[in-house]
């Protein structure tokens, strides 16, 4: 019996290894982020902050904190649609294949860059560690989307 819970352990500790890099795919030191070629023109940049119907105040924080970021520094990337900002409820039939195409799971800020070499995803988990404090959250985006304009996914 003792072997038969220590197996069923190492089975679970193995399941949640694996999910837990599988989550992690997206996240900014992802594959596909190191996959742009900094030297490709960067098309459009979207930022879509995923949400379910009810929120908690976190989730609520880490969508306006992104929304006030968008609109406060990059007002005429947003008017020429260089950057596309939404909340987009990850619940509603309607938004299934944004959901899908971004591979969203929850709520999560996702970023995406077009450029020459085609569309790349990356969630952005860190914003998650900044919500206490706006400024910073607030430097710290326009940090990471500067340099996505600029065709650094570093």
């Amino acid at each position: 019996m003792r072997h038969s819970n220590l197996r069923i352990l190492i089975i679970l500790i193995a399941i949640v290894a694996f999910t837990s890099g599988c989550s992690n795919a997206g996240n900014n030191n992802s594959a596909n982020a190191q996959a742009i070629n900094s030297s490709s023109k960067v098309e459009k940049v979207e930022v879509y902050h995923f949400h379910g119907t009810n929120q908690c105040s976190s989730c609520i924080a880490v969508g306006a904190y992104a929304e006030e970021t968008v609109n406060t520094y990059f007002a005429d990337e947003l008017k020429s649609g260089k950057i596309v900002f939404g909340h987009i409820n990850g619940e509603l039939p309607e938004n299934k294949a944004l959901v899908t195409q971004y591979g969203a799971t929850g709520s999560s800020l996702w970023i995406g860059v077009y450029n020459s070499n085609g569309f790349h995803a990356e969630q952005n988990t860190n914003v998650w560690y900044k919500i206490s404090n706006k400024e910073d959250y607030m430097s710290y985006l326009k940090g990471i989307l500067d340099k996505r304009l600029a065709g650094d996914m570093s």
